[in-house]
């Protein structure tokens, strides 16, 4: 089998022990405790310790967010505004360097700090109407379609912020709405 190989950069870890984003928008965000880690611990099928949706029945497919930060810098052009902090995204994994939205379905592998981590891309991570609140008024619709995707932990072991590579079955190719693969992939046999 073919597999593709993308330096990518990881510059966000963000871990939550509570939800920030309940209720009503208009109400504000609940003052919770975030870390934007050097380092997370993913157990499989749990999610990232220490993180809100860690070992929860309902998100065990869909446990960890991955989001391309070229996503986030494509909205703010498109809404004239910005620059937008990723983290108030509340996805738990932003990368530089990555396309996401083939990697649906799919099972990819993040290599960082000498260990590797397994994830299989489930499903799109939607945004939800609190981004018009956090991020810009008409933040909710323009990130539709680019929000990245919530993934299933198939593999334990530590993710590390900083230069990464990603594996991938599915080339990946720059998506008009704003992510990218910065290098051009490297085929293994």
């Amino acid at each position: 089998m073919t597999v593709f190989r993308y330096d990518v950069e990881v510059l966000h870890l963000l871990v939550s022990p509570e939800h920030a984003y309940f209720g009503r928008p208009r109400d504000g965000a609940a003052d919770v405790p975030t870390t934007d880690a050097d380092h997370v611990e993913l157990v499989a099928g749990k999610g990232i310790v220490g993180d809100r949706f860690f070992g929860k029945a309902a998100h065990l497919d869909a446990a960890v967010t991955l989001f391309a930060v070229e996503a986030l810098e494509a909205i703010a052009a498109d809404l004239g505004a910005g620059p937008f902090d990723p983290l108030r995204t509340r996805r738990n994994v932003t990368l530089r360097g990555a396309h996401l939205a083939p990697l649906l379905g799919h099972e990819l592998e993040l290599e960082s700090g000498g260990g590797s981590v397994r994830l299989r891309a489930g499903r799109p991570a939607n945004p939800c109407a609190w981004m018009d609140r956090v991020l810009a008024p008409g933040a909710h619709v323009a990130m539709r379609g680019r929000g990245g995707v919530r993934c299933q932990v198939l593999s334990d072991g530590l993710l590390h912020r900083g230069l990464a590579v990603l594996v991938s079955p599915v080339p990946l190719e720059p998506e008009r709405a704003g992510e990218a693969a910065v290098r051009p992939p490297s085929r293994l046999p």
